[in-house]
């Protein structure tokens, strides 16, 4: 579990990332200047604004009526005119960078750097003469500081100084024992500057300290612990009147209390706490034993399938760091940034990206860091009701396909990507997803009615199409791409449009039922559901993007937006719909394997929906691509990761890494469709494994064991009871049931509802039978532990 190095980072993205949520640092691990590169996930640019134009309204009839007369182009155009404002999103903004100069340390010997992701912690060790220097560095999720502990291994051999630079104006004030940063954010877009940073740097050693000029210097010193406190006056999207010196200055008083054992050893636990949820194993290799860079450069010889535990660890690992409770969502980069204007300015992208930034979040079972983003929703659903209102004359919310820290809910970047009103319905969907893996309906009727918003907007913005009769989204567009032989992608009623307006619906349907609802508003929602379009197979035996039947199976776009009912939804799959499920597939193949690295870990998702872990794995090895910096771009036009494995769009983007750990999880369980399906997706690749924690629905954590890439032990462990259906490509037995639960009578699989096997049938026409899959149905207590195992392997096809 660790990433580690035989050199010094040249660039960012060989730099190690720490995290607590609120502070995040890059550190290089350089020998003579280490930097520490700094972000604080309130410092944005801009001010509370919201981004919607009251013309929308006025010429919402006249773009409809050109998307159904089918002038496309002149829809784009008044959209463009009346829809847009000058205001495109603010930019998520650096904190700069703290230095360490270290005098005389030229030409180390044992070099080491690496990221222990069981800890959190980052290390640098090495030696200069005959004395050995050692960095810890952690990111603190007790005392909401970053600690950074400097050794050496003969008394008074540490002298060293600190500074401080940044992008932007800033003033430093140097102290005897601190630095004091006041760093400035920026205007942007026309909004003016709200926040300003306010940083802290305090020292305790066994040394001296002095002041000269800049900076702050320590001598003759065998220990040095800094203490890095960040914090900016924001409180929330329309509220920047908080003090961030006081934030920092508790932050700094209760850290410096503690001994610096007992501020590493609480760490350590509140980390662990989340982190060590989820153990997998495949089979051990000498791969570990190689730098990471090197590891990934090898991956293809096959020789090291533990790297591919390693990346899903990591991703875990990113999350824990960037989305913790009280927090901002994981934005575009996590919580990592260096540039004042980031790619794509960091914001919140909401027609895959955020989404899939908390894809891994229930399954891999830290449930918690969903928290930041019903925050986020609460907030949108304040600001989208505005949006809905002005630009849309309609009930609910809505937000388009981009959003920043101040909760812009109307149009960005123009009407090519922006005009797409279903991402804050998309996010919404993980209200309902949250509920089916916990069970919680208190959760749910908190946020029921946010889910219920985007609904309410769909039944108001919802219009019948003069050709197809269906009720239709108009206008939008499939995201990020135009219908083949079309110079826009304005349209009415494109497929993933249906999908997330039925899951909207229909998920806010089911949860009515549960929180009590009117029967009344039940009844418009049923008779809403029946006039939404099908989705449709298309000339070339795939899934129509569009209502009309215009794709290009030549065309290897990065948005596969109409696979969106396989996977993250479940309104594909080969039990309910096999023709659908096929026509998906064809899609798929038709996209081919190769895309940008978010687009691979969704098209790993999509691999493991359809059974096909071979394929899956195919696109991992395209993930495991390095590209060793962003200037190196053209001679490595595969690259998709970088040398501390960040996700290569290129450039970063963190989403790639979440996918990846989710589509794994994914290979590995599955539980969408209302049964536990153990190792659906298993490459040949990983014929021996472990894998302990995963959740699926209804709230039951599954431990596997498997040889021969067959499962041959589970263990699924129920918190809240319930009826379990288990689905295996092999026939299971129950051992030790009652050993492992002695209070819970009839828990023996024999004794249980055991189903015959189903068999897939209809899935294409020439082959009927693909796979023989066993279901058993379990009657599970809370709190019940129960052992499954390989039975007979002559009853397998």
């Amino acid at each position: 579990m660790k990433l580690w190095y035989n050199k010094p980072a040249a660039n960012w993205t060989e730099a190690l990332p720490l995290g607590n949520s609120h502070i995040g640092v890059m550190t290089y691990g350089r020998v003579e200047r280490e930097e520490l590169q700094l972000n604080e996930e309130t410092f944005w640019a801009g001010s509370p604004y919201n981004n919607i134009n009251p013309q929308a309204k006025k010429s919402l009839p006249e773009v409809r009526r050109l998307v159904f007369d089918g002038k496309n182009q002149e829809a784009h155009q008044l959209i463009d005119r009346t829809f847009m404002t000058k205001q495109h999103g603010m930019t998520y903004l650096t904190a700069g960078s703290l230095f360490l100069d270290f005098v005389g340390h030229k030409q180390p010997a044992n070099y080491y750097r690496g990221l222990d992701l069981s800890n959190a912690i980052a290390t640098t060790r090495y030696k200069i003469d005959s004395v050995t220097f050692t960095r810890t560095l952690f990111a603190s999720f007790v005392d909401d500081v970053v600690v950074m502990r400097i050794q050496a291994d003969k008394v008074g051999a540490l002298n060293f100084s600190l500074s401080y630079s940044a992008p932007l104006p800033h003033k430093v004030e140097i102290k005897k024992k601190s630095l004091n940063i006041q760093y400035e954010g920026i205007a942007q877009e026309g909004i003016p500057a709200a926040l300003s940073l306010r940083g802290q740097v305090n020292v305790k050693c066994d040394g001296e300290t002095y002041v000269s000029g800049d900076k702050l210097c320590i001598a003759n010193a065998m220990e040095v612990v800094l203490y890095i406190s960040l914090a900016t006056n924001f409180i929330n999207y329309h509220d920047t009147n908080g003090s961030a010196v006081k934030q920092l200055r508790l932050s700094l008083n209760k850290a410096m209390q503690r001994p610096y054992n007992v501020a590493l050893d609480k760490h350590i636990c509140a980390y662990r706490n989340q982190f060590a949820r989820v153990s997998f194993k495949l089979a051990e290799t000498e791969g570990p034993k190689l730098p990471t860079d090197e590891r990934i450069k090898h991956f293809h010889e096959g020789k090291d399938q533990s790297l591919a535990t390693l990346l899903f660890q990591y991703g875990r690992y990113l999350l824990i760091c960037s989305s913790q409770p009280g927090g901002q969502p994981a934005n575009l980069q996590g919580i990592w940034n260096k540039e004042v204007y980031a790619p794509w300015d960091s914001k919140y992208t909401i027609n895959i990206n955020t989404e899939m930034n908390y894809w891994p979040a229930e399954v891999t079972n830290l449930s918690e860091t969903h928290e930041p983003l019903w925050s986020m929703l609460k907030d949108l659903s304040v600001t989208g009701s505005e949006a809905a209102r002005e630009m849309y004359g309609c009930k609910g919310w809505v937000a388009h396909h981009n959003t920043d820290i101040w909760r812009i809910t109307g149009l960005v970047d123009g009407a090519y990507w922006g005009m797409w009103p279903n991402g804050g319905a998309w996010l919404a969907q993980d209200i309902w997803q949250h509920y089916l893996f916990t069970g919680n309906k208190d959760f749910l009727k908190k946020y029921y009615p946010i889910l219920r918003g985007t609904a309410d907007f769909y039944l108001d913005f919802l219009k019948p199409h003069p050709v197809y009769g269906w009720m239709v989204t108009v206008p939008s567009v499939s995201p990020e791409h135009a219908p083949n032989g079309c110079s826009s992608p304005i349209i009415a009623g494109c497929t993933m449009d249906n999908q997330i307006a039925f899951d909207a619906l229909s998920n806010t349907l089911k949860a009515s039922y549960i929180v009590g609802e009117d029967k009344t508003y039940q009844d418009s929602l049923k008779q809403m559901i029946t006039k939404l379009p099908p989705m449709q197979i298309g000339k070339y035996n795939q899934l129509q993007e569009w209502l009309s039947d215009l794709d290009n199976p030549a065309d290897e776009h990065r948005h596969i937006s109409h696979l969106y009912g396989l996977y993250p939804s479940n309104q594909i799959s080969p039990w309910k719909n096999p023709l659908l499920f096929q026509a998906a597939k064809n899609t798929l193949l038709y996209r081919g394997d190769m895309a940008t690295g978010w687009s691979l870990g969704w098209k790993i998702n999509f691999w493991a929906r359809m059974l096909d872990g071979n394929h899956a794995y195919r696109i991992i090895q395209n993930l495991f691509n390095l590209l060793p910096s962003d200037d190196v771009v053209k001679d490595y036009p595969a690259g998709r990761i970088y040398p501390n494995m960040f996700d290569a769009h290129p450039p970063f983007q963190i989403d790639g890494n979440f996918g990846y750990t989710a589509g794994v999880a994914e290979m590995l369980l599955q539980s969408y469709d209302g049964a536990v399906h153990l190792l659906p997706a298993l490459p040949d690749a990983w014929k021996t494994g472990k894998i302990t924690g995963l959740v699926a629905r209804g709230n039951f954590m599954i431990d596997m064991e498997w040889e021969g890439a067959q499962l041959s032990r589970a263990i699924v462990h129920s918190h809240i009871g319930g009826i379990l259906r288990v689905r295996s490509y092999v026939p299971l037995i129950g051992r030790g049931l009652r050993e492992a639960q002695g209070k819970c009578p009839n828990v023996f699989l024999e004794s249980a509802n055991i189903q015959k096997p189903l068999i897939a049938k209809g899935i294409h026409p020439q082959y009927p039978v693909l796979f023989r899959i066993y279901e058993y149905d379990l009657d599970t207590t809370p709190g019940g532990i129960y052992i499954l195992e390989r039975g007979d392997d002559n009853k397998v096809l």
